[in-house]
């Protein structure tokens, strides 16, 4: 699935404000449900599912369902380049993700 992944595709799929801050957040938090992407990027459910159904078709991310939550996770078999470049962009603008991780943070709370 990750075959198709070259340095194009990925930006492509990236070019997205909302896509690049919810890839940002699963790649730190590990796993997010849709009602946590929701919260955190202050944005309508179907809008979100909207982007997260394309970064799966890209290959970026995978799905699990849990009754009725949709949990998503980075993809298993993304190559270390894309992991290489989320950790250097994420660790390079968390003030830039700030806003989101407060709400995030607040609705765990």
């Amino acid at each position: 699935m990750t075959m198709h992944l070259t340095p194009t595709t990925v930006f492509k799929c990236l070019a997205d404000e909302n896509r690049v801050r919810i890839m940002l957040l699963i790649a730190r938090e590990e796993t997010l449900c849709v009602c946590e992407l929701t919260c955190a990027l202050d944005e309508s459910q179907p809008k979100i599912s909207r982007h997260l159904a394309q970064l799966r078709t890209c290959g970026l991310l995978v799905d699990r369902r849990q009754g009725q939550w949709v949990y998503y996770r980075l993809h298993p078999d993304l190559p270390d380049w894309i992991h290489s470049i989320l950790r250097t962009v994420l660790g390079a603008n968390e003030q830039w993700l700030s806003p989101l991780s407060k709400r995030l943070n607040a609705m765990n709370e």
